[in-house]
């Protein structure tokens, strides 16, 4: 597999994030379980007065989405092959293809966690799975399952980070399970290490929980609040020996670091005490971390062995004021996405961009960039909204009815577009 690399387009306006709106939602968090230069090529809520089945979707809504969303895209048929040297992922617009069926299902795949499960929790629309992704100057390859099982044939693919990265491992594993039969697959799900097993490709698909990919107080045991918790930046190692013999390797981590609170960060070790710790801003924090875990990587990674990559942040949205919306409640009740070409919301930080960028532009082994923010952006009807779980139960209605209490605008509803980003990820692989 060569190793590709993503591009990050920086004219964005950089706005600080609803921090504790955004720390409301971390604190319940369940554990049910390029180039070498700038990053982010690439970058949902539901109606519930007006449910809506794939079978009635009306004229009008495809009229109004073609109308808003034209831009300079050329023609399908005359877009260029996918080569991730050359086409710039994050230019395109989400089309409206009711045509197109999700590989798998909330019903379907059996190894979603019922915090995104968003249908069987309830959510009466389906809209938010038929919105396709397409860049403007190429063609994205669907996801093809077994040609993505052959390249992972006699390997390990680790997924790493936070419950976002979850998700993104959720949806590979429910694009892929289906393919292998009965017998031949298995899932052992553990406190940080999970492990999906295709026997008969002889490969493991993996999530390794490290939501700041250095080791923090918070690791194993949530501390819910985060003015208790406490980094450890320079040190990455009681992780890292996880990601030892790894073939395919993908980490992220952003959002636990967007508390809007500074970042308390500890040199040395718990065991000698934690009052030593250094109050540092988030952007600060995450560049010493960021550079922490680059350096593993540089000294432990054989780049003829081993692919890495890094997506990019997930937005959330927690605002609906950034689109205009101002008498709407976070991505309470969205059903479509934002048409506005660029649009760009308070809940990606550029500050936190630009330290990804230069610290990944300075690394020895390539990293490629699963780029999506920019894409994710639009997406303010995909996220989980009401229709998902606090501390292992799904929302009573009564917590339904109080969506500026409970609706999460941070994680993503399965199926949906964590699908995209391993259909990206899959063309680079």
């Amino acid at each position: 597999m060569k190793p590709s690399r993503g591009k990050l387009p920086l004219s964005v306006v950089a706005v600080v994030v609803c921090g504790f709106a955004l720390a409301a939602v971390l604190y319940t968090e369940d554990f049910s379980v390029l180039t070498h230069t700038t990053i982010f090529s690439l970058a949902p809520c539901t109606r519930l007065d007006t449910p809506r089945s794939s079978k009635h979707r009306t004229e009008e809504k495809k009229e109004e989405q073609v109308a808003e969303d034209e831009d300079d895209s050329i023609p399908e048929e005359e877009k260029m092959e996918f080569d991730p040297e050359r086409c710039s992922v994050d230019k395109g617009k989400w089309v409206f293809d009711a045509s197109v069926e999700s590989l798998y299902s909330d019903e379907t795949c059996p190894y979603l966690d019922k915090q995104v499960a968003c249908e069987k929790n309830g959510r009466p629309d389906s809209d938010y799975r038929y919105w396709e992704w397409q860049p403007s100057q190429c063609r994205l390859p669907r996801f093809n399952a077994s040609a993505v099982l052959e390249k992972l044939r006699g390997k390990r693919l680790m997924f790493v980070g936070d419950s976002l990265q979850r998700g993104q491992w959720q949806s590979f594993v429910c694009l892929v399970e289906s393919h292998i039969p009965k017998g031949q697959k298995s899932m052992k799900r553990g406190r940080s290490l999970s492990v999906f097993r295709a026997k008969e490709y002889n490969a493991t698909v993996e999530f390794y929980w490290a939501p700041f990919l250095v080791e923090s107080n918070s690791d194993l045991h949530i501390v819910g609040d985060p003015n208790q918790r406490i980094l450890k930046v320079d040190s990455v190692a009681k992780h890292a020996k996880n990601w030892v013999g790894v073939d395919v390797l993908v980490f992220n981590t952003y959002v636990w670091w967007m508390s809007g609170l500074k970042i308390k960060s500890l040199w040395g070790s718990f065991a000698n005490g934690e009052e030593g710790y250094e109050e540092l801003d988030a952007p600060v924090a995450y560049r010493i971390s960021l550079k922490t875990w680059a350096n593993w990587i540089d000294t432990n990674i054989d780049p003829n062995t081993t692919r890495v990559f890094f997506t990019t942040m997930s937005p959330t949205h927690m605002r609906s004021s950034d689109w205009n919306n101002k008498k709407g409640i976070r991505c309470y009740n969205e059903t479509r996405p934002v048409l506005k070409k660029g649009y760009w919301g308070s809940g990606s930080d550029k500050r936190m961009m630009n330290v990804v960028s230069g610290v990944v532009g300075r690394m020895k082994v390539p990293v490629t960039f699963i780029n999506i923010t920019q894409i994710s952006e639009y997406r303010i009807d995909g996220h989980a909204s009401v229709y998902t779980e606090s501390h292992g139960k799904v929302l009573t209605d009564e917590q339904k009815a109080d969506p500026k209490t409970y609706a999460d605008c941070i994680h993503w509803c399965l199926p949906g577009v964590p699908d995209t980003w391993n259909r990206l990820f899959s063309a680079y692989l």
